[in-house]
């Protein structure tokens, strides 16, 4: 499989190896600070497994319902965290996330996870969202690489096949965003209050083709192959708009579209995320089509930072409004993005936006007294209130992936 993710531009200069010595060297620290929190604070040694909602003063809700997304995210988390270093404790909360997932969320009656359980484990919401599902298939890819579990392998293998018989569109390609739990239509497909109910969205496909690429890394099967390609090709044809290469966020079964509301994070996150893709299935049609593309997103991507270096939350294009709110995914997703764009063009001012994005992350999104990273600060500078640092969507998984990324990215360049 080809890796070119990881070449490196050409005549790279010393005052560049400089910045990214420091970088390396900050993320690394970085990544520690982001797994000890979740090692010191979101054990949940009273119920099992981890505590489901924790604020950003680190007080903890002891009845709140646990997510799958958030299970799967910690065991993707240090399941990549020990591939990388490998670290007992880091193996230990990686066992720990996969126990709890298989006693928990695993529906042994049906098949697939569920959304949420309550704080003792007992079935809360039962639905079948893809996109969590789909998060699972991702974790446990890691996890067996880490573990060495033959159990996980199959476990993502028998939820790939699941996913495939249950939610793909034969006819139209894509696959639908949520069913019952017995896997039958549902009326309230969205993930979260704010999405827009419809059966096909682009945030869901990014995160199974995430999945399903990873899981190729260790069951390189041809049907998978062609639904990675499949998913790819769906991004090309439908989720990018062709002529202001944004990504497209909602669509009908048919693939009409029913949005148009700019997701800057979501826009830089699928730039690496296809170009892994398509690299992993050595596919190099599709690679070379990928790297044009993640130049193109970048580029307007670039609209969204701030001065600060800090990117956007969204844009909404026909009331021409910008929710000046800047997220800690959102900035993750920048980082990562803008340094995979330097190394597809080798064009600095890609890193130079990279590094600016880190430098805004330490100044205002990193919590240097509670630990981990804030939800996310107002256009005032001010934290934005009432959100988590732990909780259905608060994860250590956007942060720490970022750092483990960037990491072994300049690992490759010295």
């Amino acid at each position: 499989m080809t890796n070119n993710t990881f070449n490196q531009p050409q005549n790279i200069k010393k005052q560049q190896l400089d910045v990214l010595t420091t970088l390396q060297s900050e993320l690394n620290d970085e990544l520690n600070n982001i797994l000890s929190y979740w090692i010191n604070n979101a054990v949940d040694d009273v119920n099992g497994g981890f505590w489901g909602k924790i604020d950003n003063d680190n007080v903890i809700t002891a009845d709140a319902p646990k997510g799958s997304v958030l299970n799967a995210r910690i065991l993707w988390s240090f399941s990549a965290a020990y591939n990388q270093n490998p670290d007992e404790v880091y193996l230990q909360m990686a066992n720990r996330a996969y126990d709890y997932i298989q006693t928990y969320f695993v529906d042994d009656e049906f098949g697939g996870v569920y959304w949420s359980v309550d704080y003792r484990g007992q079935k809360q919401d039962t639905k079948k969202q893809v996109y969590a599902n789909a998060f699972v298939i991702y974790a446990l890819s890691k996890y067996f690489i880490a573990s060495g579990k033959e159990s996980a392998k199959t476990e993502a293998v028998e939820l790939y096949k699941l996913l495939v018989d249950k939610s793909y569109d034969i006819d139209k390609t894509g696959y639908f965003e949520a069913f019952t739990r017995d896997w039958q239509p549902i009326d309230d497909l969205r993930l979260s209050a704010k999405d827009a109910n419809e059966k096909k969205t682009m945030n869901t496909h990014l995160h199974v083709l995430e999945g399903y690429s990873n899981l190729y890394r260790i069951w390189p099967d041809e049907s998978l192959k062609k639904q990675i390609e499949t998913i790819i090709n769906n991004f090309f044809d439908h989720f990018i708009d062709a002529v202001n290469h944004h990504l497209v966020l909602f669509f009908e079964e048919d693939w009409t579209r029913k949005s148009d509301m700019v997701s800057f994070g979501h826009d830089i996150e699928a730039t690496w995320l296809l170009l892994e893709a398509a690299e992993v299935i050595g596919n190099h049609e599709l690679i070379l089509k990928a790297r044009e593309v993640c130049i193109a997103i970048a580029e307007v991507t670039i609209k969204g930072l701030d001065t600060d270096g800090g990117l956007w939350y969204e844009y909404e294009p026909e009331a021409d409004h910008l929710i000046k709110e800047k997220h800690w995914w959102v900035q993750a997703e920048a980082m990562v993005g803008f340094y995979n764009a330097w190394q597809v063009s080798g064009d600095k001012k890609y890193l130079e936006l990279a590094v600016a994005n880190w430098a805004f992350i330490k100044n205002k999104i990193l919590d240097k007294q509670n630990g981990e990273w804030f939800w996310g600060i107002k256009a005032d500078g001010s934290i934005m209130p009432g959100e988590d640092k732990a909780g259905l969507w608060k994860c250590p998984y956007h942060n720490s992936r970022a750092c483990l990324e960037i990491i072994k990215r300049i690992n490759v360049s010295k």
